[in-house]
């Protein structure tokens, strides 16, 4: 499951410079947390940005995994 869902998101130096995105789209990945960050639900977001509840949790989960490795040294 993880994996079809992390398949949903790309990486290409030649939309939006690189950032991470929902496939086949100009919606990054940054777009969409920050979109929930402050306080839309998930139909708003899909419906303002003609993408999927699976591509919003693909962008939940990507972030997810950049930061399950982190080690923060205080």
């Amino acid at each position: 499951m993880e994996n079809d869902l992390l398949k949903r998101i790309e990486i290409n130096k030649d939309v939006l410079k690189g950032k991470p995105v929902i496939k086949g789209t100009r919606v990054s990945v940054e777009l969409i947390l920050k979109s929930l960050s402050q306080g839309m639900n998930v139909e708003k977001i899909c419906k303002g940005y003609e993408i999927s509840e699976d591509d919003v949790r693909a962008c939940i989960l990507y972030a997810e995994k950049l930061v399950e490795g982190e080690t923060i040294l205080i």
